[in-house]
């Protein structure tokens, strides 16, 4: 199958879309009719579409609002050959799992979430970002993200989960000399990692449920290939472990992210000897899914069973009732990547491992049980 690349940009025209048709092409704007407008040179134009040194704030203002005012939109192309960069930065997402959720209706907050913070920090350095969806099998993934390379000349690429786990991958786009970014790493090195502490988080909601009294929790976790879903699975058993409960007190079934699948799962676990009375989802989605299970069930929540969600998306909010949730930072991961991508586009040092920290925001889904 081939990846799909998604380039986003602002608006191109007016409010009306048909207004001036009929008029003549107008005279595009050049960066030397800037330079003549803000009364500087060419060099200094440059270097402020650049976000370059050495330009007093007020010349900076003054040049900013002329290329404002005359609408001068630099050449890509142009820029590329100059400097030695494509003032793109590359992310590459799920392509599988990202089209069945586009397909099935019901959107993709995670993608909403990485194209806000990507394009909010490109922005601000006159970059853009493109979105590739590349599938995870190593064998077409590799040729997939080769092409896209080839066309787009990056000057760094973000790899989020699985793709970022996949070892192959991230070895080839080393020995291409690309800078890379992954999601959910924090290893740093040669890398540009940017993560949340997964484990520390799922300790955390973990014992909150601990405390509340509960002894028998389920969690519907997410693809082992993804690495977040392994650390949260660890730290998952060691805090049962810590607590003195056996692993049979804490279920464990994979809902891979879906929703029918999470489900089933869930059904299958009410209808052991010793259900669970709490709910760990590994996404929005699967918490959703026990929601469901439970009105289907009879079950009140949170009096007969709590439930807590990793992510938060917008619609968390407004579920019934409102779910306790672990907020990911993923649009302060992805632009901490883009910075740090810029960074070293500019021959900056840019590597390393920066962490986002996550919230515990507890609402109405978990309380002490029945019984």
């Amino acid at each position: 199958m081939n990846a799909l690349n998604l380039l986003v940009v602002g608006p191109l025209y007016g409010d009306n879309p048909g207004e001036g048709i009929a008029m003549q092409k107008p005279k595009k704007v050049t960066i030397e009719d800037v330079a003549t407008a803000a009364g500087v040179s060419r060099q200094t134009v440059s270097r402020v579409i650049n976000n370059g040194p050495n330009v007093k704030p007020a010349v900076r203002q003054r040049v900013e609002a002329m290329v404002e005012k005359l609408g001068y939109v630099p050449n890509l192309s142009a820029r590329r050959m100059g400097g030695g960069r494509s003032y793109l930065i590359l992310s590459i997402n799920d392509r599988a799992r990202t089209f069945e959720n586009w397909t099935s209706g019901r959107g993709n907050d995670w993608v909403d979430q990485m194209l806000y913070g990507g394009m909010s920090e490109c922005e601000r350095h006159n970059y853009h970002i493109v979105l590739e969806l590349i599938d995870t099998d190593t064998d077409t993934a590799i040729p997939q993200i080769s092409r896209a390379i080839g066309s787009l000349r990056p000057d760094g690429v973000i790899l989020t989960p699985p793709h970022c786990d996949n070892g192959e991958l991230t070895d080839w786009l080393d020995r291409q000399g690309i800078p890379c970014a992954r999601v959910g790493h924090s290893e740093g090195g040669h890398f540009v990692d940017v993560f949340m502490d997964d484990a520390g988080a799922m300790r955390e909601v973990t014992r909150h449920l601990l405390d509340l009294g509960h002894r028998h929790i389920g969690f519907l976790t997410g693809p082992l290939s993804y690495g977040p879903s392994q650390r949260r699975r660890a730290a998952f058993r060691e805090a049962l472990a810590e607590a003195g409960l056996p692993e049979t007190a804490g279920p464990i079934g994979a809902g891979n992210f879906y929703f029918d699948m999470a489900v089933e799962v869930l059904e299958q676990m009410l209808d052991t000897p010793s259900p669970p009375t709490a709910i760990i989802a590994d996404n929005d989605k699967m918490a959703f899914a026990a929601l469901h299970v439970a009105a289907g069930r009879g079950l009140k929540v949170p009096d007969d069973l709590s439930v807590i969600s990793f992510e938060d998306t917008p619609g968390v909010r407004f579920s019934v009732p409102p779910l306790t949730a672990i907020r990911q930072p993923t649009a302060a991961m992805i632009g901490k990547a883009c910075a740090q991508l810029i960074a070293i586009s500019k021959g900056e040092d840019g590597f390393g491992a920066f962490e986002a920290p996550y919230e515990f925001v507890v609402r109405s889904t978990t309380q002490m049980p029945h019984g």
